[in-house]
Formats: C-alpha cells, sequence, structure tokens
C-alpha cells in the first residue's frame, strides 16, 4: 500500500507498505518513505533466556543490521531507540517471562532512517498482533542552514545543508514525544517549533496505518 499527503508546509515523501513479506516472523512489514527502505520482522512472545528473563513482564529485545557491514555504534545507538520506543508501546505485562524480539534490516537509507525504523517496527508490531497501549509515528526534520526553514522528512540531498536534524516519536493517543534524537545546534524556540510541526506531520502517518490495517482486514 502507498500514499502520499497533501501538497503544502507539512509534506512527506511517499509511503508504501507491505505487511507479511517474512515467512518466518510473527509479524513483519517493509516500510518505504521515499527511497528510505527497512524490513521489520517480529519474533514473539517467545520464551526469553534465563539471563534476559523479565518474571513479572516480557523482555524486548532489538537488532539493528546495517546495509553493509558490522553494527557500529551509532547502529547500537538506533537498537536502543527502537527498543525504548516499543517498549512504551506494547502492554509489556500481558506476556510475562517472555521475550518479544524485533529484528530490523536497513535496505536504503535515503534520509530519515530512524524515524523509518520505529514506524516499521510498529506496523511489524501491529501486524504480529503484540498488545499495544497505543501506536508510534516517527517524523524526521532539519533546519537549514542559512534560510533557518524547517523542513519536514528531508531526503540525503537537503539533509546536507542541515544546521540541525531532529528525529521526533509520539504515541497516538495524546500525541505525546515517545522518543527524541537531535543533532547540530539549535535554540531552544527552534526546538519547540520543530517539534510541533512533526506532531502535526504525524497524523498523516497515522492515518496511513490506519488505512493499511483496514486493507488489510479486508483481505483476510
Amino acid at each position: 500500500m502507498s500514499e502520499e499527503t497533501p501538497e503544502g508546509e507539512f509534506r512527506l515523501r511517499p509511503m508504501n507498505c507491505e505487511l507479511n513479506q517474512l515467512s518466518m516472523p510473527d509479524g513483519s512489514a517493509m516500510l518505504m518513505q521515499g527511497n528510505t527502505t527497512v524490513v521489520a520482522g517480529i519474533y514473539g512472545p517467545i520464551e526469553a533466556k534465563p539471563q534476559k528473563m523479565i518474571y513479572d513482564k516480557a523482555s524486548v529485545e532489538v537488532s539493528y543490521s546495517p546495509i553493509k557491514g558490522p553494527a557500529k555504534v551509532d547502529d547500537r545507538m538506533t537498537e536502543m531507540y527502537i527498543k525504548e520506543t516499543c517498549e512504551a508501546a506494547i502492554i509489556v505485562t500481558f506476556h510475562p517471562a517472555t521475550a518479544i524480539c524485533i529484528n530490523v534490516q536497513e535496505l536504503e537509507d535515503s534520509g530519515g532512517i530512524l524515524a523509518c525504523t520505529i514506524n516499521a517496527a510498529c506496523l511489524a508490531l501491529i501486524n504480529a498482533g503484540i498488545p499495544m497501549k497505543f501506536t508510534i509515528a516517527a517524523v524526521n526534520c532539519m533546519i537549514q542552514e542559512g534560510t533557518e526553514n524547517i523542513i519536514v522528512d528531508p531526503d540525503t540531498t537537503q539533509l546536507q545543508e542541515a544546521r540541525a536534524e531532529f528525529t521526533f516519536a509520539f504515541d497516538s493517543m495524546k500525541k505525546d514525544v515517545i522518543c527524541c534524537n537531535t543533532v547540530g545546534c539549535f535554540t531552544e524556540t527552534e526546538f519547540l517549533e520543530a517539534m510541533e510541526k512533526c506532531k502535526h506531520v504525524s497524523q498523516y502517518i497515522f492515518d496511513f496505518y490506519r488505512n493499511l490495517v483496514k486493507k488489510y482486514a479486508n483481505v483476510i
């Protein structure tokens, strides 16, 4: 399924998603935001390893693989962001002493890779039927050097002119910030303005989720 947001100030790159792309996981999603593409797979709830077992809730484990080469420090940070964001959304007390494993494979990074991985993980969790308190929408934006314009969902060409870059993840209930990653120099006013623009845009992503789930529900 693909979808484009309306023309205007708050414009996202076209989004495309296919669920159940992988046969082995309990749920999977291949998500494209522009040319940025990732595949996420969910395994679980499964039996947790003794050293990672938490007796009153499920443990969330994340593995992120870059498109080439071994995982680097930045990839471990990406895993942390995915883990903490998804852990906040999952009702972990429903499956105590189990593990929910999220595997994410980067296929192409054309800007906004962190937002794309979080959104793909959320869609894979939905596809796997994991109980969640809310869904999550992550949005990337940047402040352009010189013009000070805030550009939502920039690609790699636009990011070359970025003075600061932000990735925000919002919950679907209250639109509270669940995750925030920043790079570069910016003022408090610029930060708040970027957050508000991304919060506005997140509704397009939640609508995309809703339409996607309706499509697959009709197929089933």
